[in-house]
């Protein structure tokens, strides 16, 4: 009988302990950022910094011909379209991810 009640005891005890180490340990610190996120963000923003001055002087082609009046107005628009979704492909892709919960 005390055998029993001393592995109980001891039992408890180290069931107590491990409760005491997990409660008093600190929460784990997970990494912020992947390899591939980084990856991701870097190219993002060096293809944003090509494409700053290349949207720039297409808007000025775009004006010239349209003051020649050599241009239809379905390249304009598609050009408005290209840089909106290029400048704005951060915004497009947080709302999407918002709308299906990702």
């Amino acid at each position: 009988m005390t055998l029993c009640v001393s592995r109980t005891l001891a039992h408890a005890l180290a069931v107590a302990t491990a409760l005491m180490i997990l409660w008093l340990s600190p929460d784990l610190a997970f990494a912020q950022a992947s390899p591939f996120m980084t990856g991701a963000t870097s190219l993002q923003t060096n293809i944003l910094a090509w494409l700053t001055p290349v949207a720039v002087i297409l808007v000025m082609v775009l004006g010239a011909m349209a003051m020649a009046n050599r241009i239809s107005w379905g390249w304009c628009i598609a050009a408005i379209l290209g840089i909106a979704i290029s400048f704005g492909s951060t915004q497009i892709v947080t709302w999407v991810r918002g709308m299906f919960g990702v």
